[in-house]
């Protein structure tokens, strides 16, 4: 049990941050190469979205407006 807490911390705390840094890495190369495309910036969505698995949550408003 402690084994298993200790790789899903590694994997959350190591290999998300690095493989979101990777893509959006590798999304910025490809938009200098060859411009803006729908595969760069489905890497970079999915980079923001690795992002926030690690509890990067936005700030709620307060009120609506």
């Amino acid at each position: 049990m402690l084994f298993n807490m200790v790789k899903r911390f590694a994997i959350m705390a190591v290999a998300v941050p690095l493989a979101a840094a990777g893509a959006r890495k590798l999304s910025e190369r490809l938009e200098a190469k060859r411009g803006p495309s729908r595969g760069s910036r489905a890497l970079r969505e999915g980079a923001d979205f690795l992002g926030g698995l690690r509890g990067q949550k936005k700030k709620r408003r307060r009120f609506a407006w």
